[in-house]
């Protein structure tokens, strides 16, 4: 499968992912109490929306075919990230049932973002290809 492929692919599938995530209602489904970790979903949230940044990055990098100016890349991919998780906490707060928007949970997203262009940005710089 063509790289291009590959990650337009994961993207799609992981932004589907945190969209299912984060609208889906758990309630009612059996919870382990051995395994409570504090702020567990804030952890959560940061791992995918660094996750979505790094695929994103990745999927636009590989599909244009012009050398793309990465800096310009990072932003967009972060803005992206920072608005999508601010329109899924809107979501939760307003069109769910069983699920609450968080000011928290944006603030985990965003650092998350941070996080995955921070690390998608050195990846890249070190002229590392994407084979």
């Amino acid at each position: 499968m063509p790289k291009i492929l590959f990650f337009r692919i994961a993207f799609v599938s992981w932004l589907v992912f945190i969209t299912f995530s984060s609208l889906f209602s758990f309630s009612g489904m059996v919870k382990d109490s051995r395994f409570n970790i504090p702020y567990a979903d804030k952890v959560v949230h940061f791992v995918f929306y660094f996750v979505l940044v790094f695929l994103g990055v990745l999927a636009v990098k590989q599909s244009i075919k012009v050398k793309s100016d990465t800096k310009n890349t990072l932003v967009y991919a972060f803005l992206f990230a920072f608005f999508y998780g601010i329109l899924m906490e809107f979501f939760q707060y307003f069109f769910t049932e069983n699920r609450q928007g968080d000011i928290l949970d944006v603030l985990a997203n965003t650092l998350g973002a941070i996080a995955g262009v921070i690390v998608i940005s050195s990846y890249l710089k070190k002229g590392r290809s994407l084979k």
